[in-house]
């Protein structure tokens, strides 16, 4: 598959797909789950032409599933949507060696990319970084690979790294986020760069990005894990140049989901995924707590996010 395959395969909304799991011991995962919000999404619209879904990232529980079972989760994901909509399996890792065991098992599986970040724990040089990244793009140099600049948790990828980052043929995509100051960092590396990667991005700037001295052509988008509709419409007004409409989409139907999703995080537990999941259960899909040490939101947040999918017009909640 070309380089340029793969980037216009990456446009459009970019789902970070959570994993359910069971409520049994050792909460194993859930596959009749998993399978039921993949027809959900594939049923309400969602396809080759306006989405790509990512298994097993931050909000699929990565960082609490063995390797076997992160292969699962992507066998599941992969043999669901079967060619219909394109597949990125996450691959953050603390380790070289897993990284390419991932890669191989991303190529093997059928998935289009791996989604790649900067080892955590240990603060990294770019250096490190960049060795370790060629290790999966040599691995298997037809899969597409996908660099997350998870800044929070890692190095920040300077605009050099960037540059340099360019010459790896099959990195495709560039998962966008920085710190904001008045450098104006995010601009800077999404208009220099957005014709050598197909750029997702991951600051909620959507009306910004979108616009053409930027050119950002994909989006993450947690509201499309219960609200489908919702990234199908966005992609069309990104198409149609409709800024002033995206703006008021992310302010009065985004806006909402991201303030709770804080407030959970700064009073109750972390990670990623538990909002999405509960929204998922209020909208009638089998649904699950994410694993520990993130603790268990539902009883807690039910009714507060119910609230919060009605203000914003979400469809099917639950009475």
């Amino acid at each position: 598959m070309s380089t340029d395959h793969l980037k216009k395969l990456l446009e459009g909304c970019y789902v970070t797909i959570p994993t359910p799991f069971a409520d049994t011991e050792g909460m194993p995962i859930n596959e009749a789950a998993l399978r039921a919000y993949l027809r959900f999404l594939i049923d309400s619209g969602l396809n080759a032409d306006n989405a790509t879904f990512l298994a097993g990232g931050a909000a699929g529980d990565f960082s609490t599933m063995s390797f076997d079972e992160r292969c699962q989760v992507a066998e599941i994901v992969i043999g669901e949507v079967a060619g219909r909509v394109p597949v990125a399996m996450g691959a953050q890792t603390t380790s070289t060696l897993e990284l390419k065991r991932l890669a191989k098992a991303a190529r093997r599986l059928g998935a289009s990319f791996i989604q790649v970040s900067c080892p955590f724990y240990f603060t990294h040089t770019e250096g490190d970084f960049e060795e370790y990244v060629r290790a999966a793009a040599e691995a298997e140099p037809e899969l597409g690979i996908i660099v997350y600049n998870t800044f929070w948790t890692s190095q920040n990828l300077s605009f050099g790294m960037i540059e340099r980052l360019a010459g790896i043929p099959n990195i495709v995509g560039l998962k966008w986020a920085t710190p904001r100051t008045d450098a104006m960092e995010f601009e800077d590396v999404v208009s220099h760069f957005s014709d050598r990667f197909t750029i997702i991005d991951n600051n909620l700037l959507f009306a910004h990005s979108a616009m053409p001295a930027l050119g950002a052509r994909a989006f993450e988008v947690h509201n499309c894990n219960f609200w489908p509709e919702w990234g199908i419409k966005l992609v069309n007004e990104v198409r149609s140049g409709n800024y002033t409409e995206i703006a008021r989409m992310l302010v009065q139907e985004a806006m909402p989901f991201y303030k709770l999703w804080v407030e959970i995080e700064k009073s109750y537990t972390s990670g990623d995924g538990y909002l999405d999941k509960l929204c998922m259960e209020l909208v009638g899909l089998p649904s699950s707590r994410c694993r520990p040490p993130t603790r268990d939101i539902r009883d807690i947040y039910r009714e507060k996010t119910r609230e919060m999918l009605i203000r914003i017009g979400a469809p099917r909640v639950i009475p």
